[in-house]
């Protein structure tokens, strides 16, 4: 993982993409974190879509809270209107 200060940070977010990024790159203001920019591999968008989805969280933390039992993968995907994953 690199980090950068944001006052160093002068290339723009294309040139960063268009470079191809190897690892996440953590941009910082006065040695704190600010965000980070991180390359996607092939299988990670469904796992980044999911934990930036309120909708996914709310349900995690309502099970989380529960003595239920969790819900099934299959349950998941249709209360958030995904399609199955083709393999």
């Amino acid at each position: 993982m690199k980090t950068i200060d944001v006052a160093e940070a002068t290339d723009t977010l294309s040139d960063y993409a268009k470079k191809g990024l190897k690892e996440a790159l953590v941009v910082t203001r006065r040695g704190k974190p600010l965000l980070a920019v991180t390359p996607i591999k092939k299988d990670d968008w469904e796992s980044i879509a999911l934990a930036n989805n309120p909708t996914f969280l709310a349900i995690i933390e309502r099970s989380r809270k529960s003595r239920k039992p969790g819900l099934s993968t299959e349950e998941m995907r249709r209360r958030l209107g995904l399609k199955r994953r083709a393999g």
